[in-house]
């Protein structure tokens, strides 16, 4: 009997498809980024990810509400995963001050319209659709991380000539912990059974690969 996650991985393989075959997604993972350029997309990155853990929040405070009580173990999932994601933010900072960007700038950047479109709906979907959407957020970000983050990192290393992890610690410890993510992921997912939840969580993942891509593609 097919599981959930694999009826997930099949109803998105399109919109997975369309954001691995972008131009500006094949060149980044072949050719690396001009310096400038990656400078924008860490700045982009940084928004992206300050704002993941309150929208779990955000989904997780709706879990246990009446008529949601069977995603208590959900509600815990996100609870263990947002302790992992503590502080992730520092790292892209991290990043940013090795490639000449101070902390103060990236704090007061203001995000493009591709980043804020993709944020605000990972808020209003937690908020007012169904908490379970952020789930698809968690998918979609993490196949981005955990199968392309390691080519990139190793792209940018070479094409910027930097040394081991300075200036991409972000994006290549993603690469290796989003695989362990991804496997917790997958096991939670299998256990949004109601149809309502699983309709939610593939429109998310949609709408996330959707704006990623259009991150990427703008920087």
């Amino acid at each position: 009997m097919s599981t959930f996650f694999a009826d997930l991985v099949g109803r998105t393989d399109e919109d997975r498809r369309a954001f691995e075959t972008h131009p500006a997604v094949l060149d980044a993972v072949a050719q690396g980024m001009p310096l400038e350029r990656y400078r924008r997309l860490l700045l982009e990155l940084y928004h992206v990810v300050w704002h993941f853990n309150p929208a779990s929040a955000a989904a997780a405070s709706r879990m246990g509400h009446p008529g949601h009580d069977a995603l208590q173990p959900i509600r815990h999932f996100l609870y263990q995963h947002m302790q992992e994601e503590s502080g992730h933010e520092t790292w892209v900072l991290n990043d940013l001050e090795a490639i000449g960007v101070p902390g103060s700038d990236a704090r007061a950047y203001s995000p493009s319209v591709n980043t804020l479109s993709l944020v605000g709906y990972n808020y209003w979907a937690a908020d007012r659709g169904h908490p379970c959407s952020v789930l698809g957020m968690l998918y979609a970000l993490e196949v981005v991380a955990s199968v392309y983050g390691g080519p990139f990192a190793a792209a940018i290393r070479e094409s910027l000539l930097l040394e081991g992890e300075r200036g991409v610690s972000f994006i290549a410890s993603h690469a290796t912990l989003d695989a362990q993510h991804m496997a917790d992921l997958r096991q939670v997912l299998n256990q949004v059974r109601d149809e309502a939840g699983q309709a939610a969580i593939v429109q998310s993942v949609r709408v996330n690969f959707h704006h990623f891509t259009r991150i990427v593609e703008g920087v």
